[in-house]
């Protein structure tokens, strides 16, 4: 018999029963209630550090595929709740085992999934694990309802623009309370008051972006502001004055509001709880309908009217997927892949003004630009810009020269060998690239590269996308200098 045993622990902490203890109580059950069981018999999974509100764990998931590969037996762990809290995963899981004819073994409750009565008191004890997750959350987010209603700094980096501050103030039988409140910054905070009044006026947050570096204006930390963080700081709520203006907005985005009309003014910022879902990975933004908005104890530094005004705008400038993004066109074939010499940034491709971009005319006018030069003029890097057309009929051109000589000692066949993941993922079926019935990479690597050897005759008629793939299979690195490219071949 072979035997998983699966051990869980969302943090390392002292409090519950380690992984380690998990596992040993696991192999101790076995070896007692399984005679001539050994340890080569048992194959362990480990998880720490995740939550059991999904599957998505990685020795879980590990331990499910040897399971479909048959290498199991036995499912042992220490407890129900190890496995999950979410019935609908649960219950899934155990059907997938009993299918299989794989028993379950849960040793804290005692259930045994090979006997009737076990299988039943399993699910019914399931169910109370996803009950008390859900009773959790809920008196999380009622808390946190609370905690919003008094205007407190929960903690964590301080906003650009304020400090924080601790303050205390005499409760029941005179103990004291102490919490935190953030606190002007005054040379921040016109910083911030710059950053608003001026995307409201040019209404791009690229051009702020350059405004602040010609005025020679820094992050605390003394580096130039990304646009990224400007565009966090101009959606941040903390810098919004809790007027009724901000009441009317927030409340027609069906943001949990804790605030009144009467507890509106001119003095107070307001303060947002549960913008972030912490539970996802790099803690995604949430819609607003998502978020707590409360009055905090802090100067508001924009009027609600403007406020919302900014995000209006910002809103209409997001990318929907109906149009690309400025970096990601359908015209160029080197935007991204070219390198300043000067600065270190990559030179992307933008539409020269005026000009009505019809991709796949001869009227297409762009230039690469070092993405410095794009966000704070010469002011940043003087680099001269690339003609854009030019530079991709350069490039191709040169690289064409190496489609003739494919022999195993070409330069061109060592990009190849030393590139076969990239090859692998490449699905050009126009030039015949992916080959169904190869057998190993090595014949893959040969096809392809005696598809090269004709490459010239079809180069022309590939979409950008397929040319673009070819490039970076074949392209180290492109240096441009400001006088002359420099191409790096990828071999090895």
């Amino acid at each position: 018999m072979k035997y998983a045993i699966y051990g869980r622990k969302s943090v390392d902490t002292g409090k519950g029963e380690s992984v380690g203890n998990q596992i040993g109580m696991c192999k101790q059950y076995i070896f007692a209630k399984f005679d001539g069981a050994c340890e080569s018999d048992i194959t362990v999974y480990e998880d720490e550090g995740f939550s059991a509100k999904n599957t998505d764990r990685p020795k879980f998931q590990q331990m499910l595929r040897d399971i479909r590969l048959k290498k199991i037996d036995y499912v042992v762990c220490y407890r129900l709740d190890r496995i999950s809290r979410n019935v609908s995963d649960f219950s899934t899981l155990i059907e997938d085992l009993n299918d299989m004819e794989i028993s379950f073994i849960c040793i804290k409750e005692e259930f045994d999934t090979s006997k009737p009565m076990g299988k039943a008191m399993m699910y019914i004890a399931s169910v109370f694990a996803q009950l008390e997750r859900e009773t959790i959350a809920e008196r999380v987010r009622d808390n946190m309802l609370m905690l919003a209603r008094t205007g407190r700094w929960l903690g964590g980096t301080t906003p650009t623009g304020f400090t924080s501050e601790k303050t205390s103030e005499v409760i029941i039988d005179g103990k004291i309370s102490t919490s935190c409140k953030l606190k002007e910054y005054p040379e921040e905070s016109k910083i911030i008051e710059i950053m608003f009044e001026k995307y409201l006026e040019i209404h791009s947050v690229s051009r702020v972006g350059k405004y602040l570096i010609k005025q020679g204006i820094k992050s605390r930390s003394g580096k130039l502001y990304s646009l990224p963080g400007i565009k966090d700081i101009l959606r941040n709520p903390v810098y919004c004055v809790a007027d009724k203006d901000a009441l009317e907005y927030f409340t027609s985005q069906n943001a949990d509001v804790c605030f009144e009309e009467k507890d509106c003014g001119d003095k107070y910022g307001l303060l947002s709880y549960n913008k972030r879902d912490y539970k996802k990975k790099h803690a995604p933004r949430q819609s607003m309908d998502k978020w707590i908005i409360a009055v905090g104890k802090h100067k508001g530094l924009i009027s609600g009217k403007k406020w919302a005004a900014v995000q209006n705008m910002l809103e209409n400038g997001i990318p929907d997927g109906r149009k690309p993004a400025k970096m990601h066109n359908d015209y160029s074939l080197l935007s991204g892949m070219i390198f300043c010499e000067k600065c270190g940034s990559r030179l992307f491709a933008k539409p020269r003004s005026g000009r009505n971009m019809k991709p796949g005319s001869d009227s297409d006018l762009y230039d690469y630009i070092c993405n410095n030069k794009l966000r704070g003029g010469v002011d940043l890097c003087d680099c001269q810009n690339l003609g854009g057309r030019r530079t991709d009929d350069t490039v191709c051109e040169y690289l064409m020269q190496y489609t003739n000589y494919t022999n195993e000692n070409s330069d061109i066949y060592k990009s190849l060998r030393g590139l076969k993941k990239e090859i692998s993922a490449l699905d050009i079926e126009r030039t015949q690239f992916r080959n169904d019935n190869a057998k190993n990479n090595d014949t893959l690597i040969d096809t392809l590269a005696n598809t090269l050897s004709g490459l010239k005759n079809n180069f022309k008629d590939m979409t950008v996308y397929e040319k673009r793939a070819l490039i970076k299979i074949l392209v180290k690195k492109i240096v441009w200098d400001g006088k002359d490219l420099h191409i790096f071949i990828n071999y090895t």
